[in-house]
């Protein structure tokens, strides 16, 4: 069966086993990484295609003569026409619960080190601060306990009940938003919930799990940073549209909130007039998309694609997100 990986360097750096996917397609064809002008001819005769970040419209898919199924190295599936693919006979499959354990241990990674100033003792070693002081111990910057301090999370799917789950292990008082989507049926309704302004009123931490629709775009603006502590911190493992990103630097520049660790962007890469790129801020953590990269979370991924496409040559596909 002819199938093609488009995008295989977003997920393997030359550390991963592509076996389990080659093993069941020994005709794969795997491109490190496609550009736009090149989709459609190696889409062309395709069977099977593996994807993580290219986009996939009407358009294309409608050049793609052999297709039947496409693969996503990922959870979200919005950068796939489903609605075009599904009349097209394409089954679409997504992945998930693959990158729980990174994410959690990188949202904890930025909460430990805003709150113990992690940044702005750097800083002050590599300027000589403690070199030159008459004491043993620095305390120029603010460190405090996590302990009873709040943390709010949007987002209550897999990976926020993972960093919930953490973060009761710190001693945290976890607290979780109503679902944005009033159409959606809330899960985990073991789970007390809040409203979402009285959330980011409330929340010491902010953490970002939900998925970005019309309802959550440009969620966290100028208003709702307002609203929140001005020694509260907000943690971006999502989408990066979920935030207005010039409305965080005035809130940051302002001392509205604390500060901020980002790890996803609107655009990526992002451009370096970026408005989180162009300014450097010693609370503003920025990191290039990797809470979901550890080495087995990658190879996971990997994996659960293998699952995907053995279901499917089976006749038994799973995770089809576009039935």
């Amino acid at each position: 069966m002819q199938a093609v990986f488009l995008d295989y360097k977003t997920v393997d750096s030359g550390d991963l086993d592509l076996s389990p996917i080659s093993d069941l397609l020994p005709e794969l064809i795997v491109y490190e990484n496609t550009k736009n002008e090149e989709i459609a001819e190696r889409i062309k005769f395709a069977e099977i295609i593996i994807i993580n970040k290219i986009d996939l419209d009407a358009s294309l898919l409608s050049k793609a003569q052999n297709a039947k199924l496409i693969c996503l190295v990922a959870t979200g599936t919005n950068n796939v026409d489903l609605v075009s693919a599904k009349s097209l006979g394409i089954a679409v499959c997504n992945i998930k619960n693959y990158c729980t354990d990174s994410v959690v241990q990188h949202v904890f990674l930025s909460i430990l080190a805003l709150q113990h100033s992690l940044l702005d003792y750097q800083i002050s070693l590599d300027q000589g601060a403690w070199q030159n002081s008459a004491l043993f111990s620095l305390l120029n910057h603010p460190i405090a306990e996590l302990r009873a301090k709040k943390l709010g999370i949007v987002g209550f799917g897999v990976l926020g009940s993972g960093v919930a789950k953490m973060a009761e292990n710190f001693g945290m008082k976890v607290l979780i938003a109503e679902s944005l989507d009033k159409n959606r049926v809330q899960k985990n309704d073991a789970s007390h919930r809040i409203n979402f302004n009285e959330l980011v009123k409330e929340s010491d931490f902010i953490s970002l799990h939900c998925p970005l629709t019309d309802r959550t775009e440009k969620l966290f603006n100028q208003p709702v940073f307002a609203a929140m502590k001005n020694n509260a911190f907000l943690i971006n493992t999502a989408r990066g549209a979920l935030i207005e990103d010039e409305d965080l630097i005035l809130a940051i520049k302002n001392k509205e909130i604390a500060g901020a660790a980002i790890d996803v962007f609107d655009e990526e890469p992002p451009p370096l007039d970026h408005p989180l790129i162009r300014e450097s801020f010693h609370n503003l953590i920025i990191t290039p998309h990797i809470a979901w990269a550890a080495v087995e979370a990658r190879q996971r991924a990997l994996e659960c694609i293998a699952e995907n496409i053995d279901a499917f040559l089976k006749d038994k596909p799973i995770n089809v997100v576009n039935a």
